[in-house]
């Protein structure tokens, strides 16, 4: 069984909603299965620290994740146009996993979540994939080929599954937010597959 990697922060569950829903659709993929793993929130603290071990949900991600599966999903709220600080901060922090290649030639795909249809879901996106660029991932887009990327008037982007929370933050998806998470997860999957099968 091959593992792709589900890497996101959510600080209202919306993002942890879609990572579930991306982590469904890898599951559809016979001969894949999805890691789902978090990171810790930044503090402006200097001194503080979050538990080794979160209170709820997965487990932090550490850098064997990394080695270990085939692919990546990454996830992140939107913050004026960019993802979170706390992803941002776990991206900065893999000097050493670019300069040895661990995440080069893995396919890769993003999703996020804003309060507001016009939060900057597609800026977020693309900046989420620069960073995977360098790293010299495959990233993978959601193609119109899927039908509720047409339909949709929630989330949903060629970029990447998207989710649309209002401003109470509500992570419960619409069906095509579903349906586009799953459809991301199964095609990040079946990519990755191939991918690892032509090393």
């Amino acid at each position: 069984m091959h593992e792709i990697l589900v890497l996101y922060y959510s600080h209202r569950g919306s993002v942890r909603a879609l990572a579930e829903q991306v982590a469904a659709g890898i599951h559809q993929v016979p001969g894949a299965m999805a890691r789902v793993r978090t990171v810790p929130r930044v503090s402006t603290v200097c001194e503080a620290v979050e538990d080794e071990i979160p209170a709820d949900g997965p487990p932090y991600v550490e850098l064997q994740d990394l080695e270990q599966c085939i692919g990546v999903a990454l996830g992140s709220p939107t913050r004026f146009g960019n993802m979170a600080a706390p992803m941002k901060y776990f991206l900065d922090g893999l000097a050493g996993a670019w300069v040895n290649g661990v995440l080069e030639g893995k396919p890769a795909s993003v999703f996020t979540s804003s309060a507001s249809q016009h939060g900057g879901q597609e800026s977020t996106l693309l900046s989420m994939m620069i960073p995977l660029f360098h790293h010299g991932m495959v990233v993978l887009g959601l193609p119109f080929t899927e039908g509720a990327l047409g339909r949709t008037r929630s989330g949903g982007t060629p970029y990447g599954a998207s989710h649309v929370a209002g401003p109470d933050g509500a992570a419960l998806l619409s069906a095509d937010e579903i349906e586009l998470a799953r459809a991301q997860g199964r095609r990040l999957a079946e990519v990755a597959l191939k991918l690892a099968g032509a090393r």
